[in-house]
């Protein structure tokens, strides 16, 4: 389907996913990091906070539209010379924000940034999924994705505390320092792992063929669902259930365990069979969804569907990059970089029907709109269910 396994030591493969899930988490933070030092950066560049705001539009786009094409354009190359390229250039695009006082090249270096964070995932599935025999590839992918699920979790807090603190300049110039080291752990820990034969045009055939579109209507879904409701979750909890300060911050700390245990769990059940943990996974977030508009004025029951939320909604993820993956069968290496930008289009779509929700009704009215996005989901996720991988010919899958 796309890279061939490699013959290494159990140590050797769980330091390899390691530093993948150190690199995921890195590029993660940085990710988000935007949203919790918004203001500092408007006011230093002296524009707008509806402005600064675009900084995360832009990076999501350079994800979802570059990524796909980075990974096109390097198709060929050897996953870990990518690895180490996408990173040597992160770390660049990040110290041109650190030091720039314009707004333009800040927006410019947001954009190349998340196309460069776009090639390294599509690069780390890659890498992930050939250092372990294939009964287990949904365990590496969990641990792939579980760096970014824990960044959600944790990097951002801390990234928005060292703003704070050292203003966002020097939240900026952690990630370059941490870039720094998971560029060198990769170097020393991830092996070499040569790609296939077939150029882009041919694995594009396959990687946008119509059960792989259908799988990642699927992921645009979920995220659609799921940040629909995400996106106003503080509102929510502010004037629906009545929790502010401290207590605010440890349901949403609640949230953020319950998506990383949910991506490390995810991974053994896309193994054991991803189509039926889709439909699975699915049905638990509309359930949740549905749970935490309808509770949302208790305290207790609401955090208990937040956990739902997180562990559903990550739970999935594995599963959905195993399916898509699988689906391309030749295409696969492309494939790989496509999940993460139908999530962000998904992101992109939630986040404004939760937005038009909430400024035609109420902070509730954007839960529910997510819970009626994952309603939709399931049919959709149970059709996909009867896709099959194309059978293929080695020969024929490396041209």
């Amino acid at each position: 389907m796309s890279t061939r396994e490699l013959s290494l030591s159990p140590v050797r493969t769980n330091l390899a996913l390691g530093a993948l899930f150190l690199g995921m988490f890195v590029l993660g933070s940085a990710e988000l990091l935007v949203v919790g030092v918004l203001d500092l950066i408007a006011d230093d560049l002296h524009v707008s906070i509806p402005a600064a705001g675009t900084l995360v539009t832009a990076y999501a786009l350079g994800l979802a539209l570059g990524g796909p094409l980075l990974t096109a354009l390097t198709i060929r190359l050897n996953k870990r010379t990518v690895l180490l390229g996408a990173l040597g250039l992160f770390v660049v695009s990040n110290l041109v924000a650190v030091l720039t006082t314009s707004y333009g090249v800040f927006l410019t270096a947001r954009i190349v940034t998340g196309a460069l964070q776009g090639l390294f995932i599509g690069a780390a599935f890659g890498a992930g999924i050939a250092v372990v025999p294939p009964e287990r590839m949904g365990r590496a992918i969990s641990v792939v994705v579980s760096g970014v699920a824990i960044s959600a979790a944790l990097g951002v807090p801390l990234g928005a505390l060292v703003g704070q603190t050292l203003g966002w300049r020097g939240s900026f110039t952690a990630i370059v320092g941490l870039s720094l080291v998971v560029l060198i752990a990769t170097a020393a820990l991830v092996p070499s792992v040569p790609s296939p034969a077939a150029g882009a045009g041919h694995q594009a055939r396959h990687a946008f063929a119509p059960r792989v579109l259908a799988m990642l209507l699927v992921n645009l879904l979920v995220f659609a669902a799921l940040f629909a409701a995400l996106t106003y979750v503080v509102p929510f909890l502010e004037t629906v259930t009545g929790i502010s300060g401290a207590p605010l911050s440890a349901f949403l700390l609640a949230y953020g365990v319950a998506t990383a245990v949910g991506s490390f769990a995810g991974g053994r059940y896309a193994d054991k069979n991803a189509g039926r943990t889709v439909v699975l996974g699915s049905v638990g977030l509309a359930a949740a969804l549905l749970a935490l508009y309808l509770v949302g004025s208790s305290a207790i029951p609401t955090a208990l569907a937040l956990v739902a939320l997180g562990l559903f909604g990550m739970g999935i993820v594995p599963s959905l990059q195993y399916r898509v993956i699988s689906l391309a069968g030749p295409g696969g290496q492309l494939a790989q970089a496509l999940p993460a930008s139908a999530a962000n289009i998904g992101i992109a779509l939630g986040s404004a029907a939760g937005g038009v929700a909430v400024g035609n009704l109420t902070v509730s009215a954007a839960v529910m709109t997510g819970a009626i996005v994952a309603l939709i989901t399931i049919p959709v996720a149970w059709g996909t269910g009867f896709l099959e991988a194309p059978v293929v010919s080695a020969a024929l899958a490396d041209r």
